[in-house]
């Protein structure tokens, strides 16, 4: 069997609001960075990641996740070779801006309880480098981290942590909304993620001044003079006023979205019972986005992962390999990589794992054709 029309991994859902927001921007002929619908996103992001009124966050809609990452490793003081401890499961924007700033990444290694950073190895990688101030830390497929365990360690060692949370958009530890854990955070609205603006990201944090000077960075510097006068480099990273407006649409659409996300995964858990393999976890206390369904087939089975790939393209169906590591990486090739003991879990969750289409508007049907497809490998 093969599908007429291709089964995607993940694309965006557009609901109508979108272009409430878009024509507003087009009506009032404000399509330029900045503007009303970048001014307001950032306001109801921030709301949204508020557990109460008490809490205040400080967003900045910026041209991509990668740019907010960027601005806070400027934010967390980084400096040309400075070392920065990096999630070493993930997609290179995560550790990019590090080579920004002529920073030095240092890769720590995953733990199989969440796939994310590992708390032992992180600790080991300090008593190694106890001089490092800043770790970026991504939430791989919209699940959560061992969050108290690592900010109990940067504590310890008076680091600053950034906190990617690209893929984690309205998942929650222990009730926190992710992006609002670390020093400055992150997320992004790429076409493939839980909500999407076409493109785009955001930076959040607490700190009201560090917003303003992102801020500042982000429309190139410029400072308060009559002519254009430039004291530091900045950067055109703002976020148009017509992709805020689509972010606004979707942004109301964001809990649907979560939702229907985790219908899927079930699905799969449920199609996959009895199968020498799991879903990607989540730990207790943690409610994941459910961003992207993944599986991990057991440790001896003689399956590959790229072979069920591979027969799921036959059928017009899009599967993808997990993130490959950072220090795999050839371009990353003479970093350090520091695992809890030797052995990278990275490296194994790679070769056995894959990420399974997770698109919200595919059919019961389409997906039930995946699972058979993967069942007939077993």
């Amino acid at each position: 069997m093969r599908f007429e029309k291709r089964i995607p991994l993940s694309t965006p859902t557009i609901h109508g609001e979108e272009m409430i927001y878009v024509k507003e921007a087009f009506d009032k002929n404000w399509i330029a960075p900045l503007g009303f619908n970048c001014d307001n996103f950032e306001a109801e992001m921030a709301a949204f990641m508020a557990e109460d009124e008490k809490d205040k966050y400080y967003c900045l809609a910026l041209s991509s996740g990668t740019a907010a990452i960027h601005l806070a490793m400027k934010l967390a003081g980084l400096k040309a070779g400075d070392r920065v401890f990096c999630s070493d499961t993930t997609f290179a924007a995560t550790v990019n801006p590090v080579s920004y700033e002529g920073g030095i990444q240092v890769f720590i290694d995953s733990e199989f309880d969440s796939w994310n950073m590992d708390p032992k190895a992180l600790e080991k990688a300090f008593e190694k480098y106890p001089d490092t101030k800043i770790v970026a830390l991504a939430h791989l497929y919209g699940s959560p981290a061992k969050m108290d365990e690592i900010l109990e360690i940067c504590e310890k060692y008076n680091a600053i942590l950034i906190e990617d949370a690209a893929e984690a958009l309205s998942a929650t530890y222990k009730g926190r909304q992710c992006g609002t854990l670390g020093r400055y955070n992150i997320v992004s609205f790429n076409g493939n993620k839980i909500i999407t603006s076409s493109g785009g990201g955001m930076l959040i944090t607490a700190d009201k001044k560090a917003r303003d000077k992102a801020l500042f960075w982000a429309t190139q510097a410029r400072e308060n003079a009559l002519w254009y006068q430039h004291e530091e480099i900045g950067y055109n990273y703002r976020m148009s006023n017509v992709v805020a407006g689509i972010g606004r649409g979707q942004l109301i659409h964001l809990e649907e979205h979560r939702a229907l996300k985790e219908k899927i995964y079930r699905r799969y858990e449920q199609g996959f019972k009895g199968l020498p393999v799991k879903m990607n976890p989540y730990l207790e206390d943690t409610k994941p986005n459910f961003w992207l369904s993944c599986m991990l087939i057991d440790e001896g089975v003689d399956v590959s992962p790229i072979d069920i790939i591979n027969k799921l393209n036959d059928a017009n169906i899009e599967a993808r390999p997990i993130w490959k590591p950072m220090h795999m990486q050839p371009v990353f090739k003479d970093n350090d990589f520091i695992s809890a003991n030797g052995n990278s879990v990275g490296e194994e969750i790679f070769k056995r794992g894959l990420c399974l289409p997770s698109d919200i508007k595919m059919t019961e049907a389409e997906q039930d054709a995946v699972i058979d497809i993967i069942k007939s490998f077993f």
